[in-house]
C-alpha cells in the first residue's frame, strides 16, 4: 500500500470515529448543571441528545455556526424576504392546550404568515436555569418538533445558554423566523381605508384565560384551553380568495384592541366594532367580570385580524368559515373616516365608547 493510500485509510478511518463520536452524545444528568452551558463536552451531548436529535434536517446537520441558505430557491417563491423574532417567557411552561414549545414555533410562524409570506426556516435559542429537569426540556422540544413540523418549517440553527439558579425562571425561548413574500402581496397596516371590513377569525381571550388559570393563583375551574395554532395554511386560504388583503395581524399581546389601535394610528383613520358580533366565549366573560378584566385586551396565540375591501369581505369570510383555524370567523367592524387614529365600541345598548391602547399589563408573562 503506498503512502497516499494509507492516507486515504486513515482519513476515512478518522471521519467515521468522529461521526460515531458525534452520534454518541447523550446527557446523563437528570437536570440541567452550568456544565451544559460551558461549551465542553457537556453541552456538546445537551444539543445531540435534545435539541439535533428533535430538529434534525439537512441545514441543522452541518452543525456550523450558522445556516447556510440557497438563495436562488428562495428567489423562486417571491421577491422579498420577511424576518422576525420574538422571545417566550410565559409562566407556566405547561398550560391547557399548549405549552412554551408549541408557542414559540406558532407565534413566529404566524408573525410571518400575517405579512403574507410563506413561513420557512426558524431559528431557536434557548436560556435554561440551573436545576431545570432534563425531563422538562425533552417535553419542550418534542412540543417544538412537532409544531415545527405542522407548520411546515424547519428550524436550522441555535444556541444554548444556562444561567445560575435563581438567575431565570427555569426556560425562556428565542425564535427569529424567515419566510418569503410573494410578488403581489401587500400587507400593511398602512394601508387601511375608510369603508373596509374588520374579520377575526373567531373567539378571543381563550389564551389569556387559560394562562391565568393554570397559574393556580384563583380558585377557578374552567375548560378554557389555549387557543395556540399556526395561522399560516389559514392565511393562504385567505389570500387566494382576495390577495388584496389591506392589514392583517396576529392580536397576541394587548389583543384585539391593541390590534386595532395600531391599524388606526399607522392609517390615521377610525375603526368602529360592534360588540354584539366579536365572539367571546361565555367562560371568559365570566372569568374577566370577576376580575375585572377585558376580554379585548386579553392575549391570543391562535386569532388574527383581517382588515379588507367592504366587497370582498363576505368572500374571504366563506373561505375563513371552510378552513378548520377559521370556522368561527366574523365580521366585527368597519373603517371610518373619522375620529382619525380611534376605536369605537358600539355596545349592545347602542352607546359608543373608546376602546384605547391597553395601558400597563392585565396579565404579565402571557407568551
Amino acid at each position: 500500500m503506498n503512502l497516499s493510500s494509507t492516507n486515504q485509510a486513515q482519513n476515512s478511518l478518522f471521519q467515521k470515529m468522529e461521526q460515531v463520536r458525534r452520534h454518541q452524545g447523550k446527557v446523563r444528568d437528570t437536570h440541567i448543571t452550568l456544565a451544559h452551558g460551558s461549551g465542553g463536552k457537556a453541552m456538546r451531548d445537551l444539543i445531540d441528545d435534545i435539541f439535533v436529535s428533535s430538529f434534525d434536517n439537512p441545514i441543522l446537520s452541518q452543525l456550523e455556526d450558522q445556516a447556510s441558505l440557497n438563495l436562488a430557491s428562495l428567489m423562486q417563491q417571491g421577491d422579498r424576504l420577511a424576518f422576525t423574532t420574538d422571545s417566550y417567557v410565559v409562566d407556566p411552561l405547561f398550560f391547557p392546550g399548549s405549552d412554551i414549545g408549541e408557542l414559540a414555533i406558532n407565534g413566529t410562524v404566524n408573525d410571518l404568515a400575517v405579512s403574507g409570506a410563506k413561513p420557512l426556516y426558524l431559528t431557536c435559542s434557548v436560556i435554561l436555569e440551573e436545576g431545570l429537569p432534563v425531563e422538562t426540556l425533552r417535553r419542550v422540544a418534542a412540543s417544538m418538533k412537532a409544531a415545527a413540523r405542522k407548520a411546515g418549517v424547519q428550524i436550522v440553527t441555535g444556541d444554548t445558554k444556562v444561567v445560575h439558579r435563581g438567575a431565570a425562571d427555569k426556560l425562556f425561548i428565542n425564535t427569529a423566523g424567515i419566510g418569503i413574500i410573494p410578488q403581489v402581496i401587500n400587507i400593511s397596516a398602512h394601508n387601511v381605508q375608510p369603508g373596509d371590513a374588520v374579520i377575526i377569525n373567531g373567539e378571543i381571550g381563550n389564551h389569556g384565560t387559560a394562562i391565568l388559570i393554570a397559574r393556580g393563583e384563583l380558585a377557578l375551574e374552567t375548560n378554557i384551553e389555549s387557543d395556540c395554532q399556526p395561522l399560516h395554511s389559514l392565511v393562504e386560504t385567505i389570500l387566494h380568495t382576495c390577495p388584496q388583503i389591506h392589514a392583517m395581524r396576529d392580536a397576541t399581546r394587548g389583543g384585539l384592541a391593541t390590534v386595532l389601535n395600531e391599524f388606526a394610528l399607522s392609517s390615521n383613520v377610525g375603526i368602529r366594532l360592534f360588540e354584539e358580533s366579536i365572539p367571546v366565549r361565555e367562560e371568559v366573560n365570566g372569568v374577566c367580570e370577576i376580575l375585572g378584566l377585558d376580554p379585548l385586551y386579553l392575549a391570543n396565540e391562535g386569532k388574527l385580524v383581517v382588515v379588507s375591501p367592504k366587497e370582498n369581505a363576505n368572500n374571504i369570510l366563506s373561505a375563513m368559515k371552510s378552513h378548520p383555524a377559521g370556522k368561527d370567523a366574523c365580521i366585527i367592524g368597519e373603517v371610518i373616516p373619522s375620529p382619525p387614529g380611534v376605536v369605537l365600541l358600539k355596545t349592545v345598548f347602542g352607546a359608543e365608547r373608546i376602546v384605547d391602547m391597553l395601558v400597563g399589563d392585565q396579565l404579565p408573562r402571557i407568551c
